[in-house]
């Protein structure tokens, strides 16, 4: 659908959702934000999407924007040792992509993935490896949301356009940054 603008051209509003990054979920017009956290639960990737985007299909975009910096200096890493992630990210596509670049997945398979393996018998193949004491580190990533969750802004969304909901998401990650590094520095 386009919808005359009134500057002599036209605006898609498909294209204006995505800029803005709203989509209808149950709650009404919502934002999701995607993140990838380090060993401590300190952000390192942030992306932005509408509350209606599955996160499977979110995920290249997510781990594009990924940077992990050298000690020694030179080009930045783009590939962490191991991946972990919900149900929400079980997909044969992304396995298949964390296999080929060389990081291990510790993500469990969802319920009607097994049941589909079962069904299928010998054909279905074996299960994926997954390691429940590795997952159980899973959970400094919901608290990752949780301290971010904590700038009002970043909560409840106030601005309309999706970079700048980013760019207070990644003010509030660089806050999480230094307020760590802060506490590290005491004796």
């Amino acid at each position: 659908m386009r919808v005359k603008g009134d500057d002599s051209g036209t605006i898609d509003t498909k294209d204006s959702q995505i800029r803005q990054a709203l989509g209808r979920s149950r709650g009404g017009l919502t934002t999701k934000l995607h993140l990838i956290t380090e060993g401590r639960g300190l952000p390192m990737a942030l992306h932005v999407t509408g509350g209606n985007v599955v996160d499977c299909t979110a995920f290249e975009a997510v781990m594009a924007t990924l940077r992990i910096s050298r000690p020694t200096g030179g080009r930045p890493r783009t590939r962490p040792d191991i991946l972990l992630g919900d149900k929400g990210y079980s997909s044969r596509s992304i396995r298949t992509y964390l296999r080929r670049r060389g990081i291990k997945a510790v993500i469990p398979e969802r319920r009607d993935q097994l049941a589909n393996r079962a069904r299928r018998g010998n054909q279905g193949g074996r299960s994926y490896a997954f390691d429940a004491d590795i997952y159980k580190q899973r959970n400094l990533v919901e608290r990752c949301f949780g301290k971010l969750k904590q700038w009002r802004a970043i909560a409840t969304r106030f601005d309309k356009l999706a970079s700048r909901y980013l760019a207070g998401a990644t003010i509030a990650s660089l806050m999480l940054w230094l307020r760590h590094a802060k506490l590290s520095d005491r004796p």
